[in-house]
């Protein structure tokens, strides 16, 4: 009896150590497992610590501001060139290159953008049928393509690209572009107190939505950079219709698109923004002039103007 005793305290002290040897092993295995993931994370730059997006680890644009008043003539109105080349903002009349107003008829560049990206627009099939009503300007009242409708800057064509677009779609790319305050709740442009022909107004039209002239130059930057999103035929077919004729210098071409919106029956809004290359690189700018009483506020003065700073810029 007692030997038995013995035996049974003998193989209970043995299974005993069995389970403490286990469990020390799979301690051991865990922190070795432990180890070595965290080895592999500190030299994988993928999965480790070291894996950052490339927005966190671009450097943070220099702002600089310019004195370009002589370029306004005592106008109210504001620049804002982004150099890529030196990741580096300069800035006339900083206040104003931060406040938000109507984009008007620039908007016709991010419209465009996303009528191609999502084949809403044909360039070569983009013809659409005018309906016989008589508009001011001469030039759209006929049928127009999307070539000829983004150069004279043709309202009812681009109604009408809008509303196929949707709410929906338009939503999600104001977002994914950033653009401004995002806001599309006007669709039909009812806050619009110069107009209240729907073919001839919208969101972007002295209604809902707004951008500041820095804003538009970090949009047009999300288009055409190196880091862009959008297809290079989308960006070409806008390129194509963007490009200023008018400038005759082999080392400097100009993209971009005018927009000019009205409040009491005066100039509120007068735009001109987009990007030129150089044989220095890329810059993207834009020109805003607000209201100046007594004094001429159009949007081909901001065209102008900002074609005079981007030439001086580059030289």
């Amino acid at each position: 009896m007692i030997t038995t005793t013995k035996r049974l305290i003998k193989i209970c002290i043995l299974l005993a150590c069995a389970v403490l040897l286990t469990g020390c092993v799979n301690d051991s295995s865990a922190e070795e497992k432990q180890e070595s993931t965290e080895d592999q994370a500190m030299s994988d730059p993928v999965k480790g610590e070291t894996d950052h997006p490339a927005e966190s680890t671009k450097a943070v644009p220099e702002i600089v501001e310019a004195d370009w008043s002589s370029y306004f003539n005592g106008r109210n109105g504001t620049a804002v060139v982004y150099d890529t080349a030196s990741q580096k903002y300069t800035i006339y009349n900083r206040d104003l290159a931060a406040t938000r107003s109507s984009p008007c008829s620039t908007f016709k560049i991010v419209s465009s953008l996303i009528g191609l990206e999502n084949g809403i627009i044909d360039p070569e099939n983009s013809t659409r049928t005018w309906s016989g009503e008589i508009f001011w300007n001469e030039d759209w009242n006929k049928d127009i393509d999307f070539r000829e409708a983004f150069r004279t800057s043709c309202v009812w064509y681009y109604r009408q690209v809008i509303d196929e677009i949707g709410e929906d779609l338009m939503q999600r790319e104001l977002d994914r572009l950033q653009y401004g305050n995002c806001d599309i709740s006007d669709w039909e442009g009812t806050l619009n107190t110069n107009n209240n022909n729907r073919a001839l107004t919208g969101f972007w039209l002295e209604s809902s939505l707004k951008i500041s002239p820095k804003e538009q130059v970090e949009v047009m930057e999300r288009i055409f950079g190196k880091d862009s999103e959008y297809s290079e035929e989308t960006q070409d077919e806008l390129k194509e219709v963007m490009l200023l004729p008018e400038i005759d210098n082999t080392d400097l071409s100009i993209y971009g698109k005018t927009g000019m919106g009205k409040a009491d029956g005066m100039v509120a809004d007068a735009w001109f923004t987009g990007f030129a290359e150089s044989t220095t690189g890329e810059i993207y700018f834009c020109v805003r002039l607000g209201r100046t009483d007594g004094m001429d506020v159009s949007s081909s003065l901001a065209k102008e103007i900002a074609i005079q700073i981007v030439s001086d810029y580059c030289a």
